[in-house]
């Protein structure tokens, strides 16, 4: 196995400086480099062409994301070089970590059942907010077999032409949605023990972490609306947890605290009952007493902003609206 069996397909949307980095450090580890922007107005195109990289835009007659920049690359990989076994994602806020690119390819030809290997993210500058700090820590995720990867991450084209790619009009969760179908087609996929990318998430503002959160949300249920009914219960649970912190017992504390005389609003002890849950998980995993705290009262409030996702999403759906991107970075 060399470099020249491997691929590699960036995606992006106004990244900057940090799409620069990204292809300078793609160009140095793979033979064949593709670049997909979704609409950007900074320049980025040029910017990817003057690095080395083949440039295709994404035309605005439909709806970006992440999901159509990815197929688009990955097909014209495989109109290139029809015989090229894998492909690596690496998102353009991302940089690829050295050794990577290797390592992940040996694992896909150890393991013949594996659709995708992906690695540890880490959060290239945690110190800039509490938000990039929670950040990292979401990346850290267990090793060895999982339910899915997520956008950087090495795959089998075999696989991914298999099951027709990633489902190009979510705007959301599709690495979950992708990963779901590929396993039922008995596939496999696995974290492994080492780093694969530094991430810039370039959240500094409590309204961009919301923003992201009802992100979040919308995927959620639109995961559900699609796979919900199916024996993995796809995203089910999150949709639940957000109706209920979110609507459920807010409802019932404030709605019944008439006819209860207010013994109903006692209901509202579940939030630091919820967020002392978080910091517990947090100190445990390492984090400071004032990371834990902030990640205590942040996950437990991000589930109003899950919820705002998932009305969003069946409103759009119910209304046949179309869906558009939820941006969160400035």
């Amino acid at each position: 196995m060399t470099r020249k069996d491997v691929g590699l397909v960036a995606i992006g949307r106004n990244e900057g400086e940090r799409l620069r980095l990204c292809l300078t450090v793609a160009r140095a580890q793979a033979a064949h480099l593709v670049y997909v922007d979704s609409g950007s107005s900074d320049g980025s195109p040029a910017l990817a062409r003057s690095l080395g990289a083949e440039v295709i835009e994404l035309s605005a007659d439909r709806p970006f994301t992440a999901a159509r920049g990815r197929n688009a690359g990955q097909r014209r990989l495989r109109e290139r070089l029809p015989s090229l076994p894998f492909v690596q994602f690496v998102d353009g806020d991302c940089e690829l970590i050295d050794g990577w690119i290797d390592l992940a390819a040996r694992r896909l030809l150890e393991r013949t059942e594996l659709a995708a290997v992906c690695g540890r993210v880490r959060e290239r500058f945690p110190e800039r907010s509490i938000y990039q700090r929670l950040c990292d820590v979401e990346w850290d995720t267990p090793v060895g077999d999982a339910a899915s990867c997520g956008g950087n991450a090495m795959m089998r084209l075999e696989a991914l032409g298999a099951v027709g790619g990633f489902r190009e009009d979510l705007i959301a969760g599709e690495e979950p949605e992708l990963c779901l179908r590929l396993r039922r087609r008995g596939f496999a996929i696995e974290r492994l023990a080492a780093d694969m990318v530094w991430h810039d998430a370039a959240i500094l503002h409590f309204s961009q972490w919301w923003k992201r959160a009802v992100r979040a949300g919308h995927a959620y249920a639109e995961g559900a609306h699609l796979h919900g009914d199916g024996p993995e219960r796809h995203f089910v649970r999150e949709c639940r947890r957000a109706w209920l912190w979110g609507a459920v017992v807010p409802g019932l504390a404030v709605g019944g605290a008439l006819p209860t005389l207010g013994a109903s609003l006692s209901l509202l002890g579940g939030y630091p009952v919820s967020a002392l849950r978080v910091y517990r998980d947090m100190r445990r995993r390492g984090r400071s007493a004032d990371d834990a705290l902030a990640a205590g009262v942040l996950l437990t409030v991000g589930k109003f902003a899950e919820l705002g996702g998932i009305l969003r999403f069946h409103g759009r759906r119910l209304g046949q609206r179309e869906r558009t991107l939820i941006e969160y970075k400035r």
